[in-house]
């Protein structure tokens, strides 16, 4: 399959196009509108500063629905006795790049370069990208941040500098998105991590048809407060 070069337009190729890998296309920018484009389609971008902008569908693809969450009993025993406090939208910038910062097993350097971190901060301010932060104290402990369009939540990454700091701003931030009718949580790839709290796999074809209708629901836009 061919790897498509996007132009000045926005416009992406259909994702059933992809590599088998999910490399779909390359180029193009990190403005605000080709992202919500992409992310409304199913795509996003993942490369490294050595390399241009890559875009990706994978199939399958990772997702949670909110009423499926799984808390295990050790997690559930850290949510009760409260070792955490949990907020919403307080700290995205920190949230990103600690994410950015933080070694990853099998990974050197980082995907989150200072032009995404720079493209994802601007969303925020537009009220599309939103974060959860986990606090030890007046520490930040761990967080996750992603996009919101319609009824699904991208999730984007999550970090940890405590035990289950990020598994506790996840499950609280599913939480407060079910709450408010959020149907999807895009996680993208497989991870143990994530399939341990729910999320499981659909065929990309499932996945688009279950995205299209939920961006059919009001975006939940502007400052999120948990």
């Amino acid at each position: 399959m061919p790897i498509y070069r996007l132009g000045r337009a926005v416009a992406f190729p259909d994702p059933s196009r992809a590599e088998p890998d999910g490399l779909l296309a390359v180029g193009g920018d990190l403005e605000p509108e080709r992202l919500l484009a992409a992310y409304a389609q199913g795509i996003f971008p993942w490369y490294d500063d050595r390399s241009p902008i890559l875009w990706w569908s994978p199939d399958p693809r990772l997702v949670l629905e909110p009423a499926e969450l799984h808390v295990s009993r050790t997690l559930a025993r850290t949510l009760r006795r409260g070792t955490y406090r949990v907020t919403a939208d307080t700290a995205f910038e920190r949230v990103i790049r600690r994410c950015a910062d933080k070694g990853r097993p099998g990974q050197s350097g980082t995907w989150i370069t200072a032009e995404m971190i720079e493209a994802y901060v601007e969303l925020h301010r537009l009220g599309f990208a939103h974060s959860f932060e986990a606090w030890e104290g007046d520490a930040l402990a761990g967080g996750v941040y992603g996009v919101s369009l319609g009824a699904v939540f991208f999730g984007e990454s999550m970090f940890a500098d405590a035990r289950d700091a990020s598994k506790v701003a996840f499950v609280r931030g599913v939480e407060w998105l079910r709450a408010r009718g959020v149907r999807l949580v895009d996680c993208q790839v497989r991870t143990e991590h994530l399939v341990s709290l729910g999320a499981r796999e659909l065929p990309r074809r499932e996945f688009l048809d279950r995205v299209a209708a939920a961006l059919e629901a009001p975006t939940l836009r502007g400052r999120w407060a948990l």
